[in-house]
């Protein structure tokens, strides 16, 4: 008996290549979709088969190529090392394709946008992020880096690692974003503290901290939205 199956050996009417360039792609289910990358079944199933499967692991669904790891992968029937590394890629160039749209929109006085070129690089996250955004004198976004990756609960910021690192870009102003693993943005009052520090260190160095911004999932949280970088300056000036 043969090992694998491919998508090419299934029924015309299972064959997602087919119905692609018939109805084209929004006509695939999800599990078509993931065929296609998954191309090759294993003994006793069908590509299809197999993208069923990775799709009914924890109830997920297509987040499953975000949720589940790569170890994690490997123990689906029919996943082996090629497959799982290229999900895993389909999963980042999603990710980079989703924030790539809201770059061109990005603007450093608008948090929405600020949040939404970020949303899915963050979202997903088990762990919390804290992700430094520079900006120059004309508000134009210099570079950013990933400064702390911390527990599901809590991330260490360091002040000095993070000016250092908007001195070295000749940065005017930043912007501080973390996510929250939980899916709610509402700050804690160790984000609330971590905010004023930066604030304060930032203003004895000459470089603005704009805003910092909370991600959840599909929500965000803008310290600027809500008044409080105002709180945090008069903090300073007391």
């Amino acid at each position: 008996m043969r090992e694998h199956i491919t998508v090419k050996e299934l029924p015309d009417s299972e064959k997602p290549y087919e119905k692609f360039l018939s109805c084209g792609a929004e006509s695939l289910s999800d599990a078509e979709l993931l065929a296609v990358i998954i191309r090759s079944g294993t003994m006793g199933l069908k590509s299809i088969e197999v993208a069923q499967c990775l799709l009914a692991v924890g109830g997920q669904n297509l987040l499953n190529i975000y949720e589940l790891s790569y170890e994690e992968m490997l123990a689906v029937r029919g996943i082996g090392r090629v497959k799982a590394i290229q999900l895993k890629c389909v999963a980042e160039l999603a990710k980079r394709i989703a924030s790539t749209r809201y770059r061109h929109e990005m603007q450093l006085s608008s948090a929405a946008t600020v949040a939404n070129y970020y949303m899915e690089r963050l979202r997903h996250e088990k762990q919390e992020r804290v992700i430094l955004g520079m900006f120059d004198s004309n508000c134009n976004l210099i570079a950013d880096r990933l400064m702390t990756i911390g527990s599901a609960t809590a991330s260490f910021v360091s002040p000095r690692e993070i000016f250092m690192e908007a001195l070295r870009h000749q940065a005017v102003q930043v912007i501080i974003l973390h996510n929250h693993p939980s899916g709610s943005p509402q700050p804690s009052d160790q984000d609330d503290a971590v905010t004023i520090r930066l604030a304060q260190c930032g203003h004895m160095i000459g470089i603005v901290l704009a805003d910092h911004i909370i991600i959840g999932d599909h929500a965000y949280y803008s310290y600027r939205e809500h008044g409080k970088m105002r709180d945090c300056f008069d903090r300073i000036w007391q």
